[in-house]
């Protein structure tokens, strides 16, 4: 049925015909004389509406900075004006940081089978590309098509089954090759030792191994100088049989019994500090930010010493209600002191990313305390320490941090 048979039959039903009636009937009460205001007041609404950003390539930027190991997550996902993803990486370089570790949703791209969307894609890829930033690309969630008809059984964006494993892949293979020589790293999903990261299914180390196995081999093939990253697993205790997820090192020791070793390069990790300050030792029944540590030890127990870690995810937060919190100059502190621990205890770590630059618009709750610049670009004080950090000039005492105004987050 074509669309002027199914028009046609909506305005024969009984509810078109009414719908139809009332129509005639409003439009025979009007005066051909408001209707011709009507139109101009539209008119000029039109014309006087903002035009759109011109948005330009600046000339070829790089980084300058003396400490190349700092990176941030900048969230850039649901940014829908281009402007604004040029300025946020505009920021990011002048703060002095190399690294971008950002997200490109499969369902985003690939909506409908081999039918791809990159223009938002493409815009990140080019403006960070443009201020010489380096990009950590994250790759996950399901689009519809390849998940089970909600008919039969209901899931959420992150259940990727063993029967869709090789269209991953397969979109794995085309993003690294359309931006090959701009993102060659590339994140395999995201915190998959939590059961809301794992479609709310018991998580399975095996099964996520399978999935490495897949992906492995066809994105080489498409760029062979790809860094396939695998992990980004989440700091949790969870035990053996728990509904909300498993141990990142258990789940890592999982892992590699179940051969995944051959198929990453290098592992992600997620270095959360909560309220400890970074130099807090690591131990197997405490979350804090060396814990990366007990995660490389069981790399080196198996040998694999060679390949690196990237912190991907990482940070404190200085939420004034929030328990996990920490006041704001302990979060400043905390944060330089991190890339400083990492630079200089960690020779096999690339990058410390931490979450999160700025979000798109406020989330209204704990996670707005952990941005380094509000969605109107104001830069919070975090982000000018980091800025002197990176050009190697002296921190504010810590006197000053204390006393500095806050901002609230989102700019208002």
């Amino acid at each position: 049925m074509n669309l002027i048979a199914v028009l046609r039959a909506a305005l024969e039903s009984p509810v078109g015909q009414g719908i139809s009636t009332l129509l005639r009937r409003t439009l025979r009460s009007v005066r051909p004389a408001h209707l011709i205001r009507l139109a101009l007041a539209l008119f000029i609404l039109w014309a006087v509406r903002p035009p759109h950003v011109l948005v330009v390539l600046d000339p070829p930027q790089q980084v300058l900075t003396t400490k190349p190991i700092v990176g941030v997550h900048t969230r850039l996902t649901d940014e829908v004006e281009k402007w604004k993803i040029q300025r946020t990486l505009q920021m990011v370089r002048e703060m002095g940081a190399p690294w971008v570790v950002e997200y490109f949703p499969w369902p985003y791209i690939e909506p409908a089978e081999d039918a791809f969307t990159w223009g938002h894609s493409d815009v990140v890829v080019e403006h960070a590309d443009n201020q010489g930033l380096t990009v950590i690309a994250r790759l996950g969630w399901t689009p519809t098509w390849a998940r089970p008809d909600p008919d039969e059984q209901e899931t959420s964006l992150t259940y990727l089954d063993a029967d869709h494993t090789d269209d991953f892949a397969d979109f794995v293979a085309t993003f690294v090759a359309r931006y090959r020589g701009r993102v060659n790293h590339v994140i395999i999903w995201n915190e998959p030792n939590l059961s809301f990261e794992w479609g709310y299914r018991p998580v399975d180390p095996e099964g996520y191994a399978d999935l490495l196995r897949a992906v492995y081999p066809k994105a080489h093939a498409a760029n062979p100088d790809v860094v396939v990253l695998a992990g980004a697993l989440a700091p949790t205790l969870e035990p053996e049989g728990s509904a909300a997820g498993l141990n990142d090192l258990a789940y890592l020791e999982r892992m590699y019994q179940a051969d995944a070793a051959p198929y990453f390069d290098a592992l992600a990790a997620h270095a959360y500090g909560l309220t400890l300050s970074p130099e807090a030792a690591p131990a197997p029944d405490t979350i804090n930010f060396r814990r990366v540590e007990l995660l490389r030890e069981i790399m080196v127990a198996h040998g694999d010493d060679a390949k690196p870690v990237y912190v991907t995810e990482a940070g404190w937060n200085d939420h004034p209600r929030w328990v996990s919190a920490v006041r704001p100059a302990q979060r400043i502190e905390y944060t330089i002191d991190a890339y400083e621990w990492a630079g200089q205890h960690w020779p096999w770590c690339a990058c410390v990313a931490m979450w999160a630059f700025r979000y798109p618009t406020p989330t209204r709750n704990y996670q707005d305390y952990y941005a380094f610049v509000t969605t109107d670009f104001e830069p919070n004080v975090i982000y000018l320490e980091v800025q002197k950090y990176t050009r190697g000039t002296e921190p504010s005492p810590p006197d000053r941090l204390r006393s500095a105004p806050s901002r609230k987050p989102g700019g208002e």
